[in-house]
């Protein structure tokens, strides 16, 4: 069972990534970072009808992908949480980039509030894992 808090700081970290989006995309992250770069590099060829469709069958398996993982209960979503969790720590490179290149690099201000949510991300995510661990043995 998710606990409220763990809840609580999942929905504060949407609009986090969302104002981090629009920090990337306004500021050019895609045109100068290199993980972005290797990841989306087979759409760089593609039409853009050809590139959007390809992305949006891939979302749309992941969904489905997730989908069936939640509806498996048990630890599936605390285990789905976990995804999340590394994601707010990989959201990093954009201040370890920055303090590299001694200067703004895009994504780095909405970044600086990730490291901050994911700690409390994490201590409550380990603490529901102990939780159903403590419950599992009764």
């Amino acid at each position: 069972m998710i606990s409220k808090k763990l809840k609580l700081l999942f929905l504060l970290s949407i609009p986090l990534f969302i104002t981090h989006g629009l920090e990337e995309y306004f500021t050019g992250f895609f045109n100068i970072d290199p993980i972005f770069k290797f990841v989306f590099q087979y759409f760089e060829n593609m039409t853009v009808f050809q590139a959007t469709f390809l992305l949006f069958q891939i979302m749309l398996w992941l969904f489905l992908i997730t989908f069936f993982f939640l509806i498996l209960g048990g630890k599936w979503p605390l285990r789905l949480m976990v995804i999340l969790g590394v994601v707010l720590i990989f959201e990093l490179h954009h201040i370890i980039r920055a303090i590299v290149e001694w200067g703004y690099y895009p994504g780095v201000l909405t970044a600086l509030l990730f490291p901050i949510l994911a700690f409390f991300f994490w201590k409550e995510l380990i603490n529901n894992f102990k939780e159903l661990e403590t419950q599992k043995l009764e």
